[in-house]
């Protein structure tokens, strides 16, 4: 028998049997409150993403939980046309983390979708719009939250190395994340931040972009790519997966030495160097 979208995406939930955060739970002091929306990419392919920011929110004594209930965002069948599931799994989100204090995102494309799109979903509800708009205001993307909410200026740690910054289009245009990510790399103790020619052009993922339009796409990936190894850095670094797996993927097929990695990742790594982070924090 055919599944719903939801009830597709839910299925995948089971695969972390008790709850993600259940592994890392421990006692704070004075904390601060935050659901973890983790999102569907970072679940079944870079649980590590997830980990590391686990790590770093934990390092400013975040309370964190993980609503187990939680599902795709519906960004992937609003982008294709499809408004009822979309509008399907926006509903799901609502019941999920309407009464969150704040949801944190690692992905910037996710959280724009639920700040920009899911009121417009229900045009004809002002009430429902409504609630939408109040749960928008309360969803932070990774780096945002770090900043604009923690007020974090200087990040702690060491990693040695250089890295440069790509602009995802979502976070950057939708959220407006530019400075922000760039402060904390550079504070870091030993990291070099060096400046991406051309770091606010798309790196032709875009989602479902990148299926239908795949020529296009590969061009504008081979225009990035050519960007980023001319800026000599040893890593890539931007705060959405799929952009950094598509890259990443164009990387590995030029024989590239350069790794790509998700903000959270670095920071998580600089704890981690310096011995910053507490070994309850970094094993699950």
């Amino acid at each position: 028998m055919r599944l719903s979208v939801l009830e597709s995406v839910q299925a995948g939930r089971k695969r972390w049997p008790g709850g993600f955060l259940s592994r890392w739970r421990h006692p704070l002091s004075e904390p601060k409150r935050a659901s973890l929306f983790i999102t569907c990419l970072v679940d079944f392919l870079f649980p590590g993403v997830a980990k590391a920011m686990v790590k770093v929110l934990r390092h400013y004594d975040v309370e964190l939980e993980f609503p187990e209930n939680q599902t795709c965002c519906g960004q992937p069948a609003f982008n294709a046309g499809f408004r009822g599931e979309a509008r399907e799994l926006a509903l799901a989100f609502l019941d999920v983390f309407e009464d969150c204090e704040t949801v944190v995102s690692p992905s910037g494309s996710c959280v724009a979708m639920v700040k920009e799109y899911y009121p417009e979903l229900f045009p004809d509800d002002q009430e429902l719009s409504g609630r939408f708009q109040s749960l928008a205001d309360r969803r932070w993307e990774f780096s945002q939250y770090l900043t604009e909410v923690l007020g974090v200026t200087e990040f702690p740690g060491r990693r040695d190395g250089s890295l440069t910054w790509h602009d995802c289009c979502h976070s950057l245009r939708g959220l407006g994340v530019r400075e922000g990510p760039r402060r904390l790399l550079s504070s870091v103790e030993g990291a070099e931040l060096l400046e991406l020619e051309k770091s606010d052009e798309c790196c032709g993922f875009g989602g479902l972009f990148s299926v239908k339009f795949d020529e296009i796409s590969s061009r504008m990936l081979s225009n990035k790519l050519a960007c980023i190894e001319k800026s000599g850095a040893e890593s890539l670094v931007a705060t959405d997966c799929s952009c950094l797996m598509h890259m990443a993927g164009g990387l590995e097929k030029r024989g590239s030495e350069v790794r790509a990695l998700h903000l959270a990742e670095v920071l998580a790594d600089a704890l981690e160097e310096s011995g910053t982070g507490s070994q309850e924090e970094a094993s699950p």
